[in-house]
């Protein structure tokens, strides 16, 4: 069983940055492929990044460059640094963990889901 708790959202003006942490605990944590997702008002939840292991990301094609998602095995933790943010950028975002799964992962492949936190960019 595995709980994941995001921190580090807020409110920030476009073009400006802001990081997203993600702390996990009570399972085996380097075992499991991380990701985001971010969830709009009135949209569907939309995959943003993962990484496997300790260097092997993906990421949509919406945040290439903008994003960059990391991970801190020792800690239990997983990171999202967004620079030069949008408003469309504005979502709640999720922190994500499975085991296996299709590239990008659809929602069926996560097994735990962190509870959100509220990303707003103002323009």
């Amino acid at each position: 069983q595995v709980q994941l708790v995001e921190s580090g959202g807020g409110l920030v003006q476009a073009g400006g940055s802001l990081s997203l942490s993600c702390a996990a605990s009570g399972g085996p944590f380097s075992r499991y492929t991380m990701a985001w997702f971010r969830q709009g008002p009135e949209k569907e939840r939309e995959f943003v990044a993962l990484i496997r292991g300790i260097d092997t990301t993906y990421y949509v094609d919406s945040v290439k460059g903008r994003f960059t998602i990391s991970r801190d095995n020792a800690k239990q933790a997983v990171y999202l640094r967004m620079n030069s943010l949008k408003p469309e950028d504005t979502a709640a975002y999720y922190c994500a963990a499975y085991t296996v799964g299709d590239v990008p992962p659809r929602i069926i492949d996560i097994a735990y889901w962190g509870q959100g936190t509220q990303v707003t960019v103002s323009s």
